[in-house]
């Protein structure tokens, strides 16, 4: 079976603590009211992503994975325009509240923004 560019799989994740300390060591931010974006670049000729969605977002835990499912599925889809980048996603109280279409606009801007911020989009 041939793999598409538009897969989700495990290098195209962050998923040790030491790769999240160097996203958060020294970031390049973009914030609104319901998210922070970090990005830093990486070596590897494709963008990582990590996801930080707590409590906070919301008590439910049905909640969160869905946020966690369209950031995923949104990444998925954008992630052969975002260049040589590692991307951290925090979440913020009332990102439940979302629609996700309104969830996929921002996303879409933050991470835009990073890449040419850096310089770094393919």
């Amino acid at each position: 079976m041939a793999r598409t560019p538009h897969g989700f799989p495990r290098p195209a994740r962050l998923t040790r603590p030491s790769e999240f300390r160097r996203v958060f060591a020294h970031p390049r931010r973009s914030s609104d009211r319901y998210l922070t974006v970090l990005a830093a670049p990486n070596d590897l000729g494709h963008p990582r992503l990590g996801l930080a969605i707590s409590r906070k977002v919301s008590p439910r835990a049905v909640e969160r994975n869905r946020i966690k499912r369209l950031i995923r599925e949104r990444f998925r889809h954008l992630q052969t325009e975002l260049g040589n980048l590692d991307f951290v996603v925090i979440g913020r109280h009332g990102l439940s509240q979302v629609p996700a279409a309104q969830l996929n606009e921002i996303l879409e801007r933050h991470w835009k923004r990073l890449s040419r911020q850096s310089g770094n989009a393919s």
